[in-house]
C-alpha cells in the first residue's frame, strides 16, 4: 500500500506542474471543480419559438425567431468545419425535425451547454465565413430575430478569419453570458484534492452527453434522457445504502466536456468512475441489443469498440468546443505505473460488473470490451462505461423507459459497486 500512496504522491506533484502549461482550450467549462452545478432557478428566459435556414451553397442565412432580443457571440472553427453561437440560457420551443440542413449547411443542434448559456452550433458543408450577423429588435408584428448570415470560403480565407472580437460588423451584439448568471456550485461539487471527506469512498457516476448534445436518439427518446434517468437511480440506490459519498458529473440537462469528466473523480480521489451511456447501431450495420461493459485500453477489442469510442470522443465537437490536442503531459512514466495498476481494478470490476448485471439484463453477445475513451483516462480512479442497452433496438428501448427494468438494473449495478469496493477497503486496511 505504502508503494501506491508514494506513487500517488508523485504523479500528483507531476500533473500539478504539467497544470502550468497552457490550456488546449481556454473557453471550456470548469466542470471538474462544478461537477453538479444545479439548474438556474425558474426565470423568465428568452423562448425561441422557431428556425430556419434559407438560401444556397454560396450564400446561406439563419434566423431565429424569439420573444424577447438577446446578446450573442459567434465564432468559426475547423477540423470538422462549424459555426459556434453562444447566447444566454434559452428556451427553445422548437418543432420537431428542426435542424435539418440547408445550403452551407449540413446541419445544426441547439441547448443548453452551461447553467446560464445556450449554444447553436452548425455544421458546414466546407469553409464559410460569418459575412454579418445582428440582432433584430420585436416590430411590425414581427418577433425579435438573431440573423446569422454565412458566405462560402476556400480554407486559406477561412483560416485567415479574424477572431469575433477584432470584427466590427460583430462587436456591437456580441456578449458573453455574464458570470453572475451563473449559479455557485454546491460545496459537494467544490471540494479539491486534499479536502476533508467524511472518510466513505467516493463514487462518482458519469451520465454521458447533456445539453447540446443528445447523443444517440431513436423514437423520440434521447440518450442523454435516458442515461440521465439510469444514472439519478443509481445514486439514489447508493446514497439509500450510506456507504458512499456519490457525486454526479452532472444531474441535470447541461453539457460537460469529455476531459473534465474524469477530473471530477481525480478531483475528489475516487474510488470509482461510472460512466452510463447507451448506444445504437447504424441500420446498415444490422441489429444488436443488450448490455456492453467497456474498459481503456490502447488498442480497440474489436471494430464495434474502435466505432463507439471514435463517437464518444466526439462529445467536444458535437457541442461545439475546440478540439485542440491537450497539452503532453511531463508526467507520463509516472501516470503509466499508476494506470497499470489502475487498469488491473477496472478489469476487475468490469468482470464483477458483468457477473451482477447478467443476472437481471440481456446483455451483449460480447459483453466485456476496451477500448481508448478519452472518458475513462484518469491514470488513477478505476473506471468502466456501461452501455445500458441499444435505443436502436425495440426490446431495449422499451426497458430502457422502464423503471421496473431500471430498478432491477441499478439493483445488480450496486452490489456489483458493494462487493468490488468492499474488498478493496478490507484490502487496504489490510495494508496499513
Amino acid at each position: 500500500m505504502a508503494s501506491r500512496t508514494n506513487q500517488r504522491v508523485l504523479l500528483g506533484f507531476a500533473l500539478l506542474c504539467a497544470s502550468a502549461l497552457p490550456c488546449a482550450d481556454s473557453s471550456r467549462l470548469n466542470a471538474a471543480e462544478s461537477p453538479s452545478r444545479p439548474s438556474v432557478a425558474a426565470a423568465n428566459f428568452p423562448v425561441a419559438s422557431a428556425a430556419r435556414l434559407a438560401g444556397d451553397g454560396k450564400q446561406t442565412r439563419f434566423i431565429l425567431d424569439l420573444d424577447q432580443t438577446v446578446t450573442f457571440r459567434a465564432t468559426t472553427l475547423a477540423d470538422p468545419y462549424r459555426v459556434v453561437v453562444d447566447v444566454p440560457q434559452v428556451n427553445f420551443q422548437l418543432a420537431p425535425g428542426t435542424g435539418a440542413g440547408r445550403g452551407l449547411v449540413k446541419a445544426f443542434r441547439y441547448g443548453l451547454v452551461m447553467p446560464g448559456g445556450s449554444r447553436i452550433v452548425f455544421d458546414l458543408t466546407g469553409p464559410a465565413k460569418i459575412a454579418n450577423s445582428y440582432v433584430l429588435d420585436a416590430a411590425n408584428g414581427q418577433p425579435a430575430r438573431l440573423v446569422l448570415e454565412l458566405e462560402e470560403v476556400d480554407r486559406a480565407a477561412f483560416v485567415q478569419t479574424p477572431p469575433p472580437e477584432n470584427r466590427s460588423e460583430l462587436r456591437p451584439t456580441i456578449a458573453v453570458v455574464p458570470p453572475a448568471t451563473l449559479p455557485a456550485a454546491p460545496e459537494s461539487a467544490q471540494q479539491k484534492p486534499g479536502a476533508p471527506s467524511d472518510g466513505r469512498p467516493v463514487v462518482v457516476i458519469d451520465p454521458g452527453h447533456g445539453g447540446i448534445d443528445n447523443g444517440t436518439q431513436s423514437s423520440g427518446e434521447s440518450e442523454k434522457n435516458l442515461v440521465l434517468a439510469f444514472g439519478l437511480a443509481l445514486r439514489d440506490r447508493l446514497e439509500k445504502s450510506g456507504k458512499y459519498r456519490v457525486v454526479m458529473t452532472r444531474d441535470d440537462d447541461t453539457f460537460i466536456p469529455l476531459n473534465d469528466r474524469p477530473k471530477v473523480a481525480r478531483n475528489l480521489n475516487a474510488a470509482l468512475f461510472v460512466s452510463i451511456h447507451a448506444d445504437a447501431l447504424p441500420k446498415a450495420e444490422g441489429d444488436a441489443q443488450g448490455a456492453t461493459i467497456y474498459t481503456l485500453s490502447d488498442k480497440a477489442s474489436d471494430a464495434e469498440a474502435q466505432r463507439l469510442a471514435d463517437a464518444e470522443n466526439r462529445a467536444d465537437a458535437i457541442a461545439g468546443f475546440n478540439l485542440a490536442e491537450e497539452p503532453t503531459d511531463v508526467a507520463d512514466i509516472l501516470i503509466d505505473l499508476t494506470q497499470r495498476e489502475t487498469r488491473t481494478f477496472s478489469s476487475r470490476f468490469a468482470h464483477l460488473l458483468m457477473s451482477e448485471m447478467k443476472t437481471t439484463m440481456r446483455m451483449h453477445k460480447h459483453p466485456l470490451k476496451s477500448a481508448g475513451f478519452r472518458v475513462l483516462k484518469a491514470p488513477d480512479v478505476p473506471s468502466v462505461l456501461v452501455e445500458i442497452g441499444y435505443v436502436s433496438n425495440k426490446g431495449d428501448l422499451e426497458h430502457l423507459v422502464s423503471e421496473g427494468w431500471r430498478s432491477k438494473a441499478v439493483g445488480s449495478m450496486a452490489q456489483a459497486i458493494d462487493t468490488f469496493l468492499a474488498k478493496r477497503m478490507a484490502t487496504a486496511g489490510a495494508s496499513n
